[in-house]
């Protein structure tokens, strides 16, 4: 996105143990985790990726415009961790100290969109907050384009090691899988991964693989990358916001803006 601001106070810095960086042949991607959204699912990538576990996995299933999977260490879809499964985090609560951007009219019911973090939510207005025993109300993130999320089966309880990242817009998967981050950096190296065939699901004979995979925590200091974003309330980012809704028209989503992000290293 352009027009960032130079001031200082426009931008967050990311924590390193919530930077995830994956090297392909294809390009270093880099994701900012959301552990306000999905706790579990966050210390549980977070374990493997520092252990080593996911080095060398395969994206075994890709489909254009969709998503790219990976984190199986069968390479079919049908493999894990020797971790136990974790269960389903579809929605998160939200406080008046999370940096909430509104984005557009709220819907007839009374949810609004808008920006919390990196992340695109929808969410109970902050009056709610105000017959809620934890003075929080419900949010749930959106599976935009960038967005990382947990595989399972049918079972929604059933995440362990698989995850993908989305390439395009899903509602179908709101609120019924895990989001637990996005793409800051590199999102042109997940479109380029070798997609599969249509007719088997996405299944991709002669897969990319993921070559390592830390947080920037885990890495040596002088190979850790170093993140800032733009906060949604930064007068460049309203701004940016404003000129996308105009071109986009009656097309406009919330998945069409997202803060800009500063990755070195």
């Amino acid at each position: 996105m352009a027009g960032a601001p130079a001031a200082a106070q426009d931008w967050r810095p990311v924590a390193p143990e919530n930077l995830l960086v994956i090297d392909t042949a294809k390009g270093r991607i880099v994701a900012e985790l959301d552990p306000r959204a999905a706790p579990r699912a966050v210390e549980r990538i977070r374990t493997l990726a520092d252990q080593g576990f996911y080095d060398g996995l395969k994206f075994h299933r890709v489909i254009p415009d969709f998503m790219a999977q990976t984190g199986d260490p069968l390479g079919t879809g049908a493999g894990g961790s020797e971790l136990p499964d974790i269960p389903g985090e579809f929605e998160f609560r939200r406080g008046r100290g999370d940096p909430f951007l509104r984005i557009g009219d709220p819907a007839a019911n009374g949810v609004q969109r808008g920006l919390l973090g990196s992340m695109a939510v929808t969410t109970q207005p902050d009056a709610q907050m105000m017959v809620t025993a934890d003075f929080k109300t419900s949010a749930t993130a959106l599976f935009c384009p960038g967005v990382l999320g947990m595989a399972r089966n049918g079972d929604p309880d059933s995440a362990n090691s698989q995850f993908f990242i989305m390439t395009g817009r899903n509602e179908n998967l709101d609120g019924a899988y895990t989001p637990f981050g996005r793409v800051l950096a590199g999102f042109e190296a997940v479109r380029a991964l070798k997609s599969g065939s249509e007719a088997e699901d996405g299944r991709v004979t002669d897969p990319d693989v993921m070559t390592r995979v830390r947080t920037a925590a885990a890495l040596p200091e002088a190979e850790r990358p170093t993140a800032r974003v733009q906060t949604p309330a930064s007068a460049a980012f309203v701004a940016e916001v404003e000129r996308i809704r105009a071109a986009e028209g009656a097309r406009f989503d919330i998945c069409d803006v997202q803060p800009a992000a500063e990755v070195a290293g």
